[in-house]
């Protein structure tokens, strides 16, 4: 049933992915970083936006943060599912031509009142990055992400909105197009076939980043608090210049290493990276 709605879909819903004690250890950690900007850093997290102050604060390289984060690289939650839909990790042989799945971009996302992201993303695009594909019995994706809910989401806490099918779609969003022309792609309340994703605390949202999506503006007072991490197969590459640490790859089991950081560097003898 999984694959089916996924496939129809373009998304699905994993209820309870974090127990609250998880949830509660991935606030804790977030608390002391709530008041870091953008372009700061706090030990290997960065503060970040994507477009301006109405999209609020990102966090990323959030697996950098702490045993609570780090814990998430490759959760059991999800982390087959995500590889199923990738098509990554074939088992009982070296998959030369997709090779081991791979993050490559993780954040937090804090949002308060007022703010949010326009719709963005859809099967029109074509972009390999992001694709949705399915051929010969497999899923070949190029970017599953999950979204997981450290706060109740619910009507008026700006949340995450998708367009169900728009992943296979093949052709622009009339509205979507109207609002990129005029400016004014600021949130995603309005657009039509565009429905809200509510989730309870430790929820995750798993969807092919194909589908057109973005977010409500946040009406109630207080923080939406959500995790993201975007999973694909590691011919891709870090959409951002950050690079995991030292620190943290040392701290990881094997199977996370691999998820993180794919391929080491393979150097002539007597050479060095820099």
């Amino acid at each position: 049933m999984e694959r089916y709605l996924f496939d129809l879909n373009g998304f699905i819903v994993l209820q309870g992915a974090l127990s609250a004690q998880e949830v509660e250890a991935c606030n804790a950690t977030l608390d002391p970083l709530t008041d870091c900007t953008p372009g700061e850093w706090r030990g290997h997290v960065h503060g970040h936006s994507f477009t301006g102050s109405h999209e609020g604060l990102n966090l990323q390289q959030i697996y950098e943060a702490g045993p609570a984060f780090a814990g998430l690289i490759d959760h059991p939650a999800w982390i087959d599912k995500v590889i199923y839909f990738l098509g990554t990790d074939k088992p009982g042989s070296f998959d030369a031509l997709h090779g081991p799945c791979f993050i490559d971009e993780n954040f937090v996302s804090i949002r308060r009142q007022g703010e949010a992201i326009g719709l963005h993303s859809g099967g029109h695009e074509r972009v390999t990055r992001c694709q949705f594909r399915y051929h010969d019995g497999q899923f070949h994706c190029g970017q599953i992400n999950i979204l997981i809910a450290l706060r109740d989401i619910g009507p008026g806490d700006g949340a995450t909105m998708v367009i169900p099918g728009s992943h296979k779609s093949n052709l622009i969003h009339p509205e979507s197009a109207a609002a990129q022309m005029s400016e004014n792609a600021t949130s995603v309340d309005g657009i039509t076939g565009a429905v809200e994703v509510h989730l309870d605390a430790g929820d995750a949202l798993l969807f092919v980043d194909a589908i057109m999506h973005g977010s409500a503006a946040r009406t109630n007072p207080g923080e939406r608090r959500i995790v993201v991490y975007r999973y694909g197969p590691s011919w891709g590459f870090f959409r951002h210049a950050y690079r995991p640490s030292s620190a943290l790859l040392e701290s990881l089991t094997s199977r996370q290493r691999q998820i993180v950081m794919p391929h080491e560097a393979q150097l002539m003898p007597g050479a060095n990276a820099s």
